[in-house]
């Protein structure tokens, strides 16, 4: 009696430790970043040619209730990038999480065009402001760090240039987004799309760009973008970059 209780009560915990160790797979499988796998990756990223000046990064991740997760630069301090990055990374971030859904991605470049004076989205960049509570709050000594005053609380805000995007798992689901600010708007959309393939969370389900994904749309002359979503160029390497994104840095597939 003794030895069958053993051998049932052994097989319980197994099956307990199975099921707990199927879910923290689930669970990883649908979680965002840590603040060091951001801060990491975005370290090695800034180093690359991205078509901008080559200078540090404030990176910033939200949830799908636009809370933010992490705050990380690049630097040695938080004095080595631009201080009102931060918060620009941030908006960048709630934009492209605001603004995209299970089934189409928008990346805070796709929305340059619409939102000009005269566009279908004009007044866009001026809705859902940004809670300065919160972008303002807290020591100076904790900015960009794992206990930065944003980290678990609603940022808010909309910026309408290159350097947010959407974060999709490998099942599809829409986790939040994620926000780079530092450099030329065109470098930031090429550093954050970088980021998010190194988090491996660029599983985008559809886009407005001809490649049918979120990427900065480069066709405005004079002025008229010929697909209504058109972003600036800033300068042919940072063009030439994004669009050998298809070949070196593809969105990932199911």
């Amino acid at each position: 009696m003794l030895k069958k209780l053993a051998i049932s009560t052994m097989l319980g915990l197994f099956i307990s430790s199975a099921t707990a160790d199927m879910n923290n797979k689930g669970n990883t499988m649908n979680s965002l970043p840590t603040h060091e796998q951001v801060k990491d990756a975005l370290k090695k990223i800034v180093t690359q040619k991205n078509g901008g000046f080559s200078l540090n990064m404030w990176a910033t991740v939200v949830n799908r209730d636009g809370e933010v997760t992490s705050v990380s630069f690049s630097g040695d301090n938080r004095g080595d990038q631009w201080p009102g990055s931060r918060v620009i990374s941030a908006q960048k971030a709630n934009t492209a999480n605001a603004f995209s859904l299970p089934t189409l991605a928008l990346s805070t470049a796709n929305l340059f065009t619409a939102t000009q004076n005269g566009g279908s989205l004009f007044g866009l960049q001026h809705s859902n402001p940004v809670d300065t509570s919160v972008a303002y709050g807290g020591a100076n000594d904790t900015i960009g760090t794992a206990s930065d005053f944003m980290v678990g609380r609603k940022i808010g805000g909309v910026n309408v240039f290159g350097g947010g995007l959407a974060l999709y798992s490998k099942d599809g689901t829409l986790l939040g987004a994620l926000g780079v600010s530092g450099d030329s708007s065109c470098a930031d959309h090429n550093i954050a799309w970088k980021l998010r393939s190194a988090l491996k969370l660029d599983f985008v389900p559809a886009g407005i760009s001809p490649e049918g994904n979120d990427n900065i749309v480069n066709d405005i002359t004079n002025s008229v973008s010929e697909s209504g979503w058109g972003h600036p160029i800033c300068t042919e390497e940072s063009a030439n970059i994004a669009k050998d994104f298809s070949n070196t840095h593809p969105i990932s597939k199911k």
